[in-house]
């Protein structure tokens, strides 16, 4: 869109301020300053529903709201700055930044290791200058890509971020849009990519006053969070023209490496050319221009890989998507949950259909949905799906927040951890499952209206019973519930914690040491599932080079045969050795072709042909 109907309040010269909102509903629009200077001025109409005021005396502080018919005045939809909240004036801001010379070239999205964190409960202080700090752990881990959660501005202090109201705002307590810049340059001098997790198919209930402003939102659609978006009904040019200027901000002035796109399936957009589909093709022209790459990643639940084709056969474009179905399988099967959407899990045989076609369910009949559900995405790359053992839904939404280092043992995770980063997929870890964190991770608000916060309470308790899930959730509006989410790193530092950090930090390494594990292509693996034994066998080759890797499930120890190709195959992976905290080792160091392993209970052994 034309730079000068960019919506917002953007500096255009020392002390001259360019005001442009978007309301095409209105006969007339007054900007009111509200300090340090005092004054109303009545704005231009321009085409196309927008408003304009240029504004000479005034530069970055200024507070400001708009007044539109004569009805009472509301903040900035494209606010930069709420200093009083989601209810008070907007400010401006101004956008410089001294950006050092960083010597930064992100990791290409084959190679990513991708860390998930929210930022009010990575550190003690809740700000990005504490992610910041501890930056140098997650380099030394092996972490190459921050997944941030969102940090629109949302009411109060305390949120997961999906009840943002400003989309261009960035949260205040968090250290605002200069906080979030200097991470980003703090992060690339460690060669960690930046990826933010934004949220295009709702927008938060408190502070939500863009109905005044224009048609934002659709009545032809629903959204289990509130009214959808409107990408392709009466007047919805300016709110695509809205969300792409986001989209251009975060890559442009903030210089992030990407996004991860809140539930795609419920951005509701039939028009010829999808909002995504022209998210993902502006930004591409953009990264020619600036000659740096931009990972759109996509969260999807839907099996559609409609998401991640090519816009020339009829996709999205986006670079890749999450893949909950590697979840579902694995936590079902290690857990013995068989409620909501696990009742489509629970078998040995679907974690290997997962980690061979991407998604358990292709078009077959999910008992959880009712219907069949899904499509066959092998025409897809493997570097297109993002996989995990956790995530902040996976864990939040269970009524008492309990990760899964509350829920299985120690032998369990270490299992779960080696499954997870030696598969042809791009990893993602949840903060603080590197080290088995036990503390739990809530859903948790700090509205000040009390019947919405009643209202969330009622909607969280049925939303657990319709997953079948039991237990008295926490209450997400005591504070309480956002003091027991926060980190206790000092547990990697001693025991079990300190044995699984090693452990991960091991894997990690292994995955990008070894070619077989580095080349993410699901076609040269070979799969042997063994029910009765409950073990998977994966192989895996790269030209040359050959792994093996066993994975027991089972509660019991076992013996196996295992058949090789001819050749001297040597360990080098076995979770059971006492240096990551195990009980140790029954198996060979090497072997020729043919072996019998005797493998622990809930144990991964690995063997490489040398």
């Amino acid at each position: 869109m034309s730079t000068d109907l960019r919506p917002g309040a953007h500096l255009i010269a020392p002390a001259v301020v360019r005001f442009v909102v978007w309301a095409p509903h209105a006969r007339s629009v007054v900007l009111q300053l509200h300090g340090p200077v005092h004054r109303e001025l009545g704005m231009q109409p321009l085409d196309g529903g927008y408003f304009q005021a240029i504004v000479q005396g005034v530069g970055a502080g200024q507070r400001y709201l708009y007044r539109l018919d004569n009805h009472q005045p509301r903040p900035d939809p494209a606010s930069r700055c709420q200093p009083d909240g989601v209810h008070g004036p907007s400010a401006v801001v101004d956008p410089h930044f001294d950006w050092p010379d960083v010597a930064f070239k992100a990791p290409a999205l084959e190679e990513m290791i991708l860390y998930e964190l929210h930022v009010g409960t990575f550190s003690e202080s809740g700000t990005f200058e504490g992610v910041a700090s501890q930056l140098d752990r997650l380099k030394e881990l092996g972490v190459n890509a921050l997944e941030i959660m969102p940090v629109a501005q949302f009411p109060g202090q305390r949120n997961w971020g999906y009840d943002g109201v400003y989309p261009f705002c960035v949260q205040s307590t968090y250290g605002g849009p200069q906080g979030l810049k200097r991470l980003v340059v703090e992060a690339h001098r460690r060669g960690i990519a930046v990826l933010l997790d934004v949220v295009y198919n709702h927008l938060g209930p408190e502070g939500n006053y863009f109905r005044q402003f224009g048609p934002y939102f659709t009545d032809q659609y629903r959204t289990p969070w509130g009214d959808p978006l409107n990408f392709d009904g009466p007047g919805c040019d300016g709110v695509r023209d809205f969300v792409l200027e986001n989209v251009r901000m975060w890559q442009e002035e903030f210089r992030l490496d990407g996004l991860r796109l809140d539930a795609v399936p419920w951005i509701k957009d039939f028009s010829a050319r999808h909002i995504l589909a022209q998210i993902a093709e502006e930004c591409e022209m953009r990264s020619q221009q600036l000659g740096r790459s931009f990972t759109l990643i996509g969260e999807s639940d839907a099996n559609d890989p409609r998401v991640i084709r090519p816009r020339e056969r009829g996709g999205y474009g986006l670079h890749a998507q999450w893949s909950d179905d590697f979840h579902h399988a694995l936590h079902a099967y290690l857990t013995g949950e068989r409620s909501g959407y696990y009742a489509d899990h629970g078998s040995l045989d679907n974690i290997a259909r997962a980690l061979r076609d991407a998604y358990v369910l292709t078009g077959q009949y999910s008992h959880y949905r009712r219907r069949r559900y899904g499509a066959p995405a092998t025409d897809r790359e493997s570097r297109q799906f993002v996989i995990f053992t956790q995530n902040h839904d996976q864990v939040g939404n269970r009524p008492r927040g309990d990760r899964l280092s509350n829920l299985v043992d120690f032998e369990t995770l270490k299992l779960a951890a080696a499954l997870l980063l030696t598969a042809p997929y791009v990893p993602m870890l949840w903060m603080g499952e590197e080290y088995g964190e036990t503390n739990a991770f809530p859903f948790f608000i700090h509205h000040s209206d009390g019947g919405l916060i009643e209202r969330v309470r009622q909607g969280r308790r049925r939303e657990f019973a319709h997953l079948g899930l039991s237990g008295e959730p926490f209450d997400p509006a005591d504070e309480q519930s956002f003091r027991r989410a926060r980190l206790d790193v000092s547990k990697a530092n001693h025991g079990q914690g300190q044995a699984l950090y090693a452990w991960h930090r091991e894997l990690i390494a292994l995955r990008k040491q070894i070619p077989a594990l580095a080349t993410l292509c699901r076609r040269q693996m070979r799969f042997e599932v063994c029910e009765q034994s409950q073990v998977l066998t994966i192989r895996r080759h790269q030209g040359a080079d050959a792994v093996v890797l066993l994975f027991h499930f089972g509660q019991q120890p076992t013996d196996f045969s295992l058949q090789c190709e001819s050749g001297r195959w040597r360990r080098f992976l076995d979770s059971t050795e006492p240096r990551w905290g195990g009980p140790g080792s029954a198996s060979p160091h090497e072997f020729l072709d043919v072996v019998t392993l005797r493998l622990e209970r809930r144990s991964v052994v690995g063997y490489r042909r040398t």
